[in-house]
């Protein structure tokens, strides 16, 4: 009997990320444009990097409080006050060793072995996994996808929606399809789950990248006090800050305890050091913030344009995120394209067969980079096209 075999079905069910087997595959390529991950090009702005490293510098590196320092908190309060319209006192928030850690906790809150959660597909491979190791069930639901765009349809969820549901996973906009939920979809969903009593994971990372103008529909627009919703977020994103491992979850007051005791026997907080480096984000990065949004509406432009202009892909640009999603035309295996994509072109594609039910004639770009290498990424892809 071998080592391995004698570990935890649970921990040998986990799935190798679609995603991450691409980035090792072609990882360090010379002339590679890597459209595979999601993260801008640029480093984090300096203005952040200072923060941490003056508090580095002056000895903050002692355990501090778990729920998050004091300062971060306020500013996450801030933040909110000034993009969502909405004041929440500090005891909401609650500091996370990255997004994905604030989507382990909540799954650890909200869900018990056997227990189920419904979640809309294509989705970031992260939800499912993560349920699924904990001991819970993930349930897809597909997006409907026509004519090159994407849309919900609630009586598919009500439909998968068993006695040990226990709440719904909605991130909007979507990773990866660029889905973006209006306050219409928003209020259903909601109305759907106080039907049967269910909780919704809020994941709305992508927020900010909205490219009508202005944030995208939050469930904050509809939602009343006592809901059961709890909001998964990241530092990631909007301020070029993939490294750093910092998110945050947006919760009931009541549940601060459990919230600090999860975050207590796993990571016992995040460094306080890094959470100097958020605050500096959020109190003056707002211009950064836009951008990057900026960088990235062109970008997206620039990309779909040219893959339209093929007639070979069906796609339409996305209302809000930072991919393209794109269904080419003679792609039957999108892994087996995203490899030979890489091969020939030097693009770095995320291949659909990563994002589960749904996905597996797409292939994902994320355009959040140089709107000049988005041009040249999408030449290439162009031509590599218009010869299959």
């Amino acid at each position: 009997m071998s080592i391995v075999s004698s570990l935890s079905p649970r921990a040998l069910a986990a799935p190798e990320s679609g995603i991450v087997e691409l980035v090792n595959y072609a990882r360090g390529r010379e002339g590679l444009l890597p459209l595979w991950v999601g993260e801008g090009d640029l480093p984090t702005p300096d203005f952040i990097s200072r923060a941490a490293m003056d508090a580095l510098a002056s000895g903050e590196t002692f355990y501090t409080w778990q729920r998050g320092i004091p300062e971060l908190r306020q500013a996450l309060s801030d933040y909110y006050d000034r993009h969502f319209g909405l004041r929440l006192p500090v005891e909401h928030f609650y500091v996370t060793g990255s997004g994905m850690q604030a989507i382990q906790i909540a799954v650890q809150a909200l869900t018990s072995p056997g227990d189920e959660l419904v979640y809309l597909s294509p989705s970031w491979p992260n939800i499912a996994a993560a349920l699924e190791i904990a001991g819970a069930r993930s349930l897809s639901v597909e997006l409907q996808f026509e004519g090159g765009k994407w849309a919900v349809d609630l009586d598919r969820i009500e439909t998968a929606i068993t006695p040990k549901t226990k709440g719904i996973f909605i991130n909007t906009p979507s990773n990866p399809t660029g889905w973006t939920a209006t306050k219409q979809d928003l209020g259903d969903l909601l109305a759907l789950a106080r039907r049967h009593d269910l909780w919704i994971m809020a994941d709305e990372i992508y927020a900010r990248y909205y490219f009508a103008g202005g944030r995208a529909p939050s469930f904050l627009d509809v939602m009343e006090p006592d809901d059961k919703i709890i909001f998964v977020n990241s530092f990631s994103k909007n301020w070029s800050m993939t490294g750093w491992r910092v998110g945050w979850i947006v919760a009931p007051p009541e549940m601060g305890q459990v919230l600090e005791n999860l975050i207590q026997y796993s990571t016992s907080g995040v460094a306080q050091f890094l959470q100097k480096g958020a605050v500096a984000a959020l109190d003056q990065g707002d211009d950064f913030v836009a951008a990057n949004i900026a960088k990235a509406a062109r970008s997206r432009d620039i990309l779909c344009d040219a893959l339209i202009a093929t007639n070979r892909v069906e796609t339409l640009k996305p209302d809000g995120a930072i991919y393209a999603f794109l269904k080419i035309d003679g792609v039957a295996d999108s892994r087996k394209a995203a490899l030979d994509i890489v091969d020939k072109t030097g693009v770095g594609l995320a291949p659909g067969t990563a994002f589960g039910r749904g996905g597996e004639l797409f292939l994902r770009a994320c355009f959040l980079r140089d709107p000049a290498q988005v041009a040249i990424a999408a030449e290439r892809l162009c031509d590599y096209i218009l010869k299959l």
